[in-house]
């Protein structure tokens, strides 16, 4: 299954951890496909990673915690082998963020209006400072 969010698609790391069980990522891991991993978890659930992982790319504790979480929320559970929700980033999980990715790029944008005064001459004579 290829991916189709514009965050993941084409990533060649995601991909195979979309399809592939040796290709799950997991804490230690880091690199771009870490980082939009990171990225989609602070988009969809507004998970708080720690700097120092989201300026490497590095899947370490904070990361580990915020896809524990996300498969908390929704029940992504493997149950041929799992009774709990764990921290790796597979088949399952990839899926579910890429969906959510693809549904969160497709909402319109709200841009907010301001309000504005028009501006008026100043009198003759006067200065504007």
């Amino acid at each position: 299954m290829a991916l189709r969010s514009r965050l993941f698609s084409g990533d060649h790391k995601l991909e195979a951890a979309a399809t592939s069980n040796p290709a799950h990522i997991q804490p230690g891991a880091f690199g771009e496909h870490v980082s939009r991993i990171q990225q989609a978890l602070r988009t969809l659930d507004g998970a708080s990673i720690d700097a120092a992982e989201s300026e490497t790319g590095r899947y370490g504790p904070s990361t580990a915690s915020a896809v524990l979480s996300y498969k908390k929320k929704r029940n992504i559970i493997n149950r041929s082998y799992q009774t709990d929700a764990d921290n790796i980033v597979g088949i399952m999980t990839i899926a579910a963020l890429d969906e959510e990715m693809v549904r969160k790029e497709r909402e319109p944008i709200v841009v907010r209006s301001i309000e504005c005064q028009p501006v008026r001459p100043a009198p003759p004579g006067t200065r504007r400072t």
